[in-house]
């Protein structure tokens, strides 16, 4: 372990792996303000950030940074508590009202015994850069190592965790994401005979695949609340190495077998109770994701032909194939935005007759499709009501432009956003 080129794959792993540990119940941010609450946040719907916008028109921000992050990161937070994908740092203004955590059961357990717990339950090979946490550890119990059957070095890691099995975002995190925003090649989601949920996903570190690296991901939620995570690259890191074999080295099968040995419950019982969800205060409602569908596909051009549709709470988005190409259009519906306003909505912004404010963003793409370009229109009207809305010369962010612009024009986008249909 002491040679250059192992100190390399630690300093590498550890780089890369940390960027995944760390929590992603923090709000993500972008150049131009905070980021939209749409199609990709998993496992954070019910935490509603009201400020989830951006002057950018970003949407479903957390499909921006990947697999790894919006569910590995999930269970591997650092800050999670005990690696939960549900016990996230407390909204700003939410109050925590329950029980502090309690010791778990039986005795406590080593870093280097989850290590060598791991590696037993992987298949013949090399180990190296062997990296974990215990589980008296505050940051919760996880073991890391680079393991080379001989194919080619791959990353993988696993963490431990407990929640409430009923708690917010638990089914949501046990969900295949949306495709239109992150490619994968497989996803399954079932209950297993002993009750247990499991998630199989066979992805991409990058969603626009600017990176060949591949991000495998078996995720389970026991009913008593036990949580296994496991992740594994085809490079020796999760970013910042070239990839070293064609896939990561574990089949979904042996992917499953690893978070579902009994090997881990001794562990498992180790770790203490969750704490209570913090109390979020309460937030204005968010208009439904069927009302706002059934609005913008009845003010959709009829040369529009929506091809696929989806919706949520305050979000909706379609694909639309005009005969020249898919193009994907998404709109948010946020009330109460009116203290956001001075930020969004700048000198620049026009005001029409009725008070109602508007800007106009046409640029680049912000998913890494190739060629793909951004037209963006974002309202506010005097009550604070926010519409935006954003359409792409493409199916997806993350894929190749299809045609040469959106098939909706700047004037169409802007007769969306300011209909008055959003005001019923």
């Amino acid at each position: 372990m002491s040679g250059t080129g192992e100190d390399r794959d630690q300093e590498a792993f550890v780089g890369g792996l940390g960027e995944a540990l760390r929590i992603t119940g923090e709000t993500f941010h972008a150049t131009g303000g905070p980021l939209v609450d749409g199609g990709m946040a998993r496992g954070r719907r019910r935490l509603r950030r009201r400020r989830a916008a951006t002057v950018t028109g970003s949407f479903a921000a957390l499909a921006a940074v990947g697999f790894g992050a919006s569910y590995a990161a999930g269970a591997f937070g650092a800050e999670a508590g005990h690696g939960s994908p549900v016990a996230a740092r407390p909204e700003p203004g939410s109050t925590t009202q329950g029980k502090t955590s309690t010791p778990g059961e039986g005795p406590q357990f080593s870093a280097s015994h989850l290590i060598k717990t791991l590696e037993g339950l992987l298949p013949d090979g090399k180990f190296s850069s062997e990296s974990g946490r215990g589980t008296e550890d505050g940051l919760g119990p996880l073991a890391s190592v680079v393991f080379d059957d001989g194919k080619g070095k791959a990353a993988i890691g696993l963490s431990l965790g407990r929640v409430d099995p009923e708690g917010t975002g638990v089914a949501e995190q046990l969900a295949c994401p949306e495709k239109v925003y992150t490619p994968y090649d497989s996803c399954s989601s079932k209950t297993l005979a002993d009750g247990s949920r499991l998630l199989l996903l066979q992805g991409y570190e990058y969603p626009d695949k600017r990176a060949d690296t591949k991000w495998w991901h078996a995720y389970v939620v026991t009913p008593e609340g036990y949580t296994v995570d496991a992740s594994e690259w085809n490079a020796p890191a999760e970013k910042g190495e070239p990839v070293s074999r064609d896939e990561p080295p574990l089949s979904t099968a042996q992917l499953k077998a690893l978070v579902t040995s009994k090997e881990w419950r001794p562990i498992l019982r180790a770790l203490p109770k969750p704490q209570d969800e913090p109390v979020q205060q309460p937030v204005p409602q968010a208009a439904g994701g069927d009302t706002i569908l059934k609005n913008l596909t009845s003010l959709l051009p009829k040369s529009a032909k929506v091809t696929t549709r989806q919706s949520e709470d305050g979000f909706a988005y379609v694909v639309v194939n005009d005969g020249k190409g898919a193009s994907l259009v998404q709109i948010n519906a946020q009330p109460n935005m009116s203290d956001v306003e001075g930020e969004l909505f700048g000198s620049g912004a026009q005001t029409l007759p009725d008070g109602t404010k508007v800007v106009t963003h046409q640029g680049p793409g912000e998913k890494g499709g190739q060629g793909v370009v951004m037209w963006t229109v974002d309202t506010i009207r005097k009550d604070g009501f926010r519409v935006v809305i954003s359409a792409f010369n493409s199916g997806a962010q993350n894929t190749a432009a299809t045609r040469a612009t959106p098939a909706l024009t700047m004037t169409q986008l802007k007769a969306i956003a300011t209909s008055g249909k959003w005001q019923g």
